[in-house]
């Protein structure tokens, strides 16, 4: 392959509530029986990307320990392979990543030492599936300094939590507007760039001379008139999880058969680290209706449109209604779910009631069932 992968997965955000106060966002768990950064490591090995980098911060102990082995993914070669960076105290830097920017440019050693001539850029927090050369023959083709990969979104839905995208009739990029107050656009970027190596070297390099640590604002907006950057467009489905909504509503979405065969039976596929788990057990009195149930998980009670994660624990007579369970959770007996997600390792106490009223409840109970 003739690039180089780099996965932004350092950033916190506060809109995933109390989901990210243990873990960051790329190791959210989707669909049952996968993290949100799975996605992106089975695109770059799919699409034969041999050396990724993956660069962690907030709440990495998770996301650290998904990542420890690169056979899930088949990196583990003797060329190229898997690569964590966490920030690091050296002679020159004692800070920590204040930006996507600066992220790259505490690794940029890693990108001198690479022979590939491009680097692909993505992030950690989005459901999707790409074949990366596609874009790459595109970016040649176009002889573009910079391409984005950009999708139109759907109306009605918000675009103000995105990067905005306005294109002449090239598609070479106008406007680039991040996270605006008011969307004059409904195409967005998707996070997911590919540049020449030595250009993004350069580019790193002079803004952290001026103190510029952003890589949207501080390079892709700044140089929107003097590089050429351009815009490719996908129609496939792709969906950030940085919003609690967001994420609740793209787990839902695995319920749709559509969405289950593009993901799960569908070439290429997506790989995940695999438990050695039994597979679910269905109890005497269980009903379960539209759901995905993980392995390991026990049902005793009704499921109905809602996604159990691994190690699950349904009690006798408990109702679950469009909810999402996460990994080793217990479920005591006649509890009802209803509109929430349960936070993992949480153990709810018989007979008692969540129910999101006005949207998603998140559902965190504090008990002393681990000792940490």
């Amino acid at each position: 392959m003739r690039a180089v992968g780099i996965i932004l997965a350092g950033g916190n955000n506060h809109k995933m509530r109390e989901l990210t106060y243990k873990r960051a966002v790329a190791a959210m768990p989707v669909a049952g029986s996968y993290r949100c950064i799975d996605f992106a490591l089975s695109n770059m090995t799919n699409s034969h990307i041999q050396k990724v980098a993956v660069l962690t911060q907030y709440n990495a102990r998770s996301l650290n320990e998904h990542l420890s082995s690169s056979k899930w993914w088949d990196f583990g070669r003797k060329q190229g392979g898997l690569f964590v960076f966490t920030p690091t105290i050296t002679m020159e830097n004692g800070s920590w990543y204040r930006g996507t920017a600066d992220a790259i440019y505490q690794n940029l050693d890693f990108l001198k030492k690479c022979h590939e001539p491009y680097v692909i850029i993505t992030s950690g927090d989005a459901v999707y599936k790409m074949d990366y050369n596609e874009v790459l023959e595109y970016h040649i083709k176009k002889k573009a300094d910079i391409t984005v990969v950009c999708k139109d979104l759907a109306p009605g839905e918000d675009a103000t939590r995105f990067g905005t995208i306005k294109m002449d009739d090239s598609m070479r990029i106008q406007e680039f507007e991040e996270k605006p107050m008011v969307a004059n656009s409904n195409t967005i970027s998707t996070g997911i760039y590919i540049i020449r190596r030595r250009q993004l070297i350069d580019l790193i390099e002079h803004a952290a001379q001026e103190d510029r640590y952003d890589f949207v604002n501080d390079i892709l907006i700044r140089y929107k008139n003097l590089k050429k950057i351009y815009g490719y467009k996908i129609s496939s489905y792709w969906s950030n999880i940085s919003t609690a909504e967001a994420y609740y509503q793209t787990n839902m979405d695995f319920l749709k058969p559509d969405v289950r065969k593009y993901f799960f039976k569908e070439y290429p596929p997506v790989y995940s680290k695999v438990s050695d788990l039994p597979p679910a057990k269905y109890n005497p009195g269980s009903h379960v209706k539209n759901s995905l149930v993980s392995s390991g998980c026990i049902v005793n009670g009704t499921v109905e449109n809602s996604i159990l994660f691994k190690k699950a624990f349904i009690g006798n007579n408990c109702v679950v209604r469009n909810s999402i369970i996460m990994n080793d959770v217990y479920l005591g007996d006649n509890t009802y779910i209803e509109n929430c997600i349960v936070e993992s390792r949480d153990t709810i106490r018989a007979n008692t009631r969540h129910v999101g009223e006005n949207g998603i409840k998140i559902v965190v109970e504090k008990n002393e069932r681990y000792a940490l």
